[in-house]
């Protein structure tokens, strides 16, 4: 499936039905050849977009994976890097990804650790994370975002894309309604759960979350992906930033 390199269909069912960390423990070898990764389109965008607002000292690639938004960073912060995910086998992937990278440039670190609880002090300058929030439910971001909060420095940044969602006219609309009604269903019958819903990460609620938490919000259309016909940005950048002071480059972001 997804190719003869990616993961089999019977793969793909083991890893739906086991816990989300074994899940991907099992996928990691082959989450690459995956549609799961995050594009490089998207990776590159939000780089680009976040380069105006630098240079950053440290960073943190929250909920890494296999490492794709963990090199990104490499070309957005000048000391150190540190890409975090509670899946041992993700982690493996990406240190042996990060072993043929150039020795220039600043340090990566890779941590295991649960992004509701981060091991971590007010040490990054800037925060990204891409494509993990379908695996949060609406309750439990509140507590997320707090915790990012908490280790960005005073002025640092939060940044994450968020895609529209699909009109109900398109299948895509259709395919995410039946994925997610899919995994409740499973959730409802099958322990351990799997939590992976694409439609429960509503970009109102998510800025009404992160200004709680103590965030001033702004959205950046990504250009590279055009716009819908009303008007609208097809993705949008969330740069949520933390008061209190002037984070490494911040008064550059002005």
């Amino acid at each position: 499936m997804f190719g003869p390199e990616g993961p089999t269909l019977r793969e793909l069912a083991v890893q739906a039905l086991s816990s989300v960390e074994r899940g991907y423990d099992l996928l990691a070898p082959k989450f690459d050849r995956t549609p799961f990764r995050t594009p490089d389109s998207v990776l590159d965008a939000v780089t680009r977009a976040l380069a105006p607002l630098g240079p950053f000292d440290d960073g943190l690639d929250l909920c890494c994976g296999t490492g794709a938004g963990t090199a990104a960073l490499t070309g957005l912060c000048r000391r150190t890097v540190t890409g975090l995910d509670f899946s041992a086998g993700m982690l493996d992937v990406a240190r042996r990804a990060d072993a043929g990278r150039a020795a220039d440039g600043p340090r990566v670190a890779w941590v295991r650790g649960d992004a509701r609880a981060l091991p971590f002090t007010a040490a990054f300058d800037l925060v990204v994370s891409f494509g993990a929030f379908g695996h949060f439910l609406p309750r439990e971001l509140p507590g997320l975002f707090a915790q990012v909060r908490s280790v960005l420095r005073p002025g640092g940044s939060f940044a994450f894309p968020v895609l529209a969602p699909p009109r109900a006219t398109r299948p895509a609309f259709w395919a995410l309604l039946g994925f997610d009604a899919v995994m409740r269903a499973r959730n409802a019958l099958w322990r351990p759960p799997f939590v992976m819903y694409y439609r429960a990460f509503r970009l109102g609620q998510v800025t009404t979350a992160l200004t709680r938490a103590g965030f001033s919000v702004e959205l950046r259309a990504l250009p590279e992906f055009g716009r819908r016909a009303d008007g609208a940005p097809r993705a949008r950048l969330v740069v949520a930033r933390r008061g209190g002071g002037s984070a490494a480059g911040d008064h550059r972001a002005r």
